[in-house]
């Protein structure tokens, strides 16, 4: 468990660097499980830092809308870094940014924080509903979850809040980091695809019948897009007008091929943060889909996202034996 004290002297120590501009982390939130993302301009700001099981968010997502304003004339743009607090999969999706040049290496100083795997938002506040005040939560070493609410202390199986893509991450350590705070955890290797191995094993009118209930329900309010550190796009190709990829109407066709076009476009990319499955309000299992193309792509071309930022990323990278298997 990572200790808030050495995580506050590092922020501190970190945002008072001449070279860094502000330091992005986590905050309590004002009520129930809600986590803030903080922002430190000065040492006096990281006193509300902090992190818990809560801090689910990915924070991968914040360099990327800093705002460049247009320079006057004789003015020099400034090149301070952003720090960033990161666990293993915002710390993947940072390197898959730096791959794609969205960001230098130089850009950012980058706060590593060992991760047991974060809490489901929707789990917990189904499980704990209408608290009116921030609850605050942490792990103990019998894979518990404690929480105190009311004068009273809840002993929860850590299995049963855990969120589902924290049960098959292989990364709970930053790949790249600055800064580690605290000890490593011990790195383990789960079964990776058994969300994906369980679905393929039905027909395909069966897995069509699965995906059509899912599909039906989005109300395409791209949630998914908005909290996908990956999703970075200037211009979406759902927003397009010209070429038109889809069209505004919610219906089964057009809400099929959103959620079908988003996660061939992170191919190679996703990172299994699981961000776009927690912000979705109507609870499609988005991390299936991801899962099904990082799995081929993982069988086919032996690659993995996020691990080293000299790297090629996937799609930008040519072999020569690469497998022509679909090519008649």
């Amino acid at each position: 468990m990572v200790e808030n004290k050495e995580l506050i002297k590092v922020v501190e120590e970190t945002v008072s660097r001449d070279d860094v501009k502000y330091v992005i982390g986590y905050k309590r939130g004002t009520y129930g499980f809600q986590i803030k993302p903080a922002f430190a301009y000065s040492a006096e700001d990281a006193k509300e830092f902090f992190y818990s099981p809560l801090c689910s968010k990915n924070l991968a997502t914040y360099p990327l809308l800093e705002e460049k304003l247009p320079l006057r004339r004789g003015e020099e743009a400034e090149h301070k870094k952003i720090g960033i607090v990161v666990k293993g999969c915002d710390s993947r999706a940072i390197i898959q940014i730096i791959q794609e040049k969205g960001l230098e290496k130089e850009d950012v100083v980058l706060i590593g924080i060992p991760c047991k795997g974060v809490i489901d938002p929707k789990k917990i506040a189904k499980r704990f509903p209408k608290q009116s005040k921030f609850v605050d939560v942490e792990e103990n070493n019998n894979d518990e979850y404690i929480l105190e609410i009311g004068g009273t202390s809840h002993k929860i199986p850590k299995d049963e809040l855990l969120s589902d893509v924290c049960k098959s991450c292989e990364y709970p350590n930053p790949p790249l980091y600055d800064i580690l705070i605290g000890e490593a955890e011990e790195e383990f290797q789960p079964e990776h695809f058994n969300r994906v191995d369980e679905l393929e094993e039905k027909t395909i009118e069966k897995r069509w019948e699965y995906w059509e209930k899912h599909f039906q329900n989005c109300i395409r309010c791209y949630a998914c897009r908005e909290a996908c550190p990956l999703c970075y796009c200037k211009t979406c190709m759902a927003d397009l007008l010209e070429p038109q990829w889809i069209r505004r109407s919610v219906n089964l066709s057009e809400n099929t091929a959103w959620n079908v076009m988003r996660a061939f476009h992170l191919a190679g990319r996703c990172i299994s943060c699981g961000e776009c499955e927690r912000s979705c309000p109507v609870n499609i299992p988005l991390m299936e889909l991801n899962k099904f193309v990082e799995k081929e792509v993982k069988e086919m071309f032996d690659y993995t996202a996020g691990l080293d930022t000299e790297e090629k990323p996937f799609l930008g990278s040519f072999r020569p034996d690469d497998p022509e298997d679909f090519i008649s």
